[in-house]
Formats: C-alpha cells, structure tokens, sequence
C-alpha cells in the first residue's frame, strides 16, 4: 500500500511493477511512478503520470499506453516503472475525475497533458479578511 494526495488521504494498492502487473477488471485511479533515486537507497516515489479508466483493463498496460513514452523516458527504463491503483467503492466517474484532479495538481507529474492548480485565488472565495466569520471571539467571565 501506499498513501497519495493532499495529507495523502488515498490508500493505493501496490506499488507494484509495472511490466509485471495485470490490471483488475473494474474501475479505478491509477498513479505510474518511479525511483527517483538509485536502486535500493530509498523507498520513495515520483509521480510521473495520474489517470482513471472505467474499466483498468482498456487502459493499454502496461505499455500500450499512448503516454507510455513518457513515463519510459522519466523513468529511464520500462523495467524501472511502478503502479499504484485505488479502486473507490461507490464512487462513480465523476469521483474518479475529482480524484484524480487532485493528484495531478498535488504532485504536478510531467507526464499528464493537462495540469490543475492546487490553490486558492481570492476571486474564487473572496478574501479571507471578508469573510463575516473572522472577528475574534467574545471573551467570557465566569460568573
């Protein structure tokens, strides 16, 4: 297992390796990572590419993949390439999407055509000064 997302709040199964993995027959989130480090030193991971499918096994694994070009070049070797996938009980494609929103924009892989942003701008919400609910608390005395 392995943790990913904002206060890594998604349990993942896997890492597993990527040219050894048969994906299930359902639907999930998928993460493509790799050892930024040499072989053996660490136990972390790089996020190089985030997708959800209907069905994991219309994806293309493990290299059929129309990006898989580019995970290969980030990892150095097809051989060096790992994946991590949630299934999410209940949740439908839109949650998918919602997810893997999330991912990319938290761990901005460079292998995803399309980045998001993981912040908020003052347009969206209005400054946090503007907000009614900021005035300091009323001070109570013990009767």
């Amino acid at each position: 297992m392995i943790r990913l997302g904002s206060l890594a709040g998604y349990a993942f199964s896997g890492p597993r390796v990527l040219g050894g993995w048969s994906p299930p027959a359902r639907a999930g989130v998928y993460a493509i990572l790799y050892k930024p480090e040499p072989e053996g030193r660490s136990e972390r991971y790089a996020v190089t590419y985030v997708g959800h499918a209907d069905d994991l096994t219309a994806v293309g694994f493990p290299f059929k993949h129309r990006r898989s070009g580019c995970w290969i070049r980030r990892a150095g070797s097809k051989w060096k390439l790992h994946v991590a996938f949630l299934e999410v009980p209940g949740g439908n494609r839109a949650h998918r999407e919602q997810i893997t929103q999330e991912l990319i924009a938290t761990y901005e892989p460079l292998c995803n055509e399309t980045l998001y942003d993981n912040s908020w701008r003052t347009e969206w919400i209005g400054a946090y000064s503007d907000a009614p609910n900021t005035a300091p608390l009323p001070q109570h005395r013990p009767d």
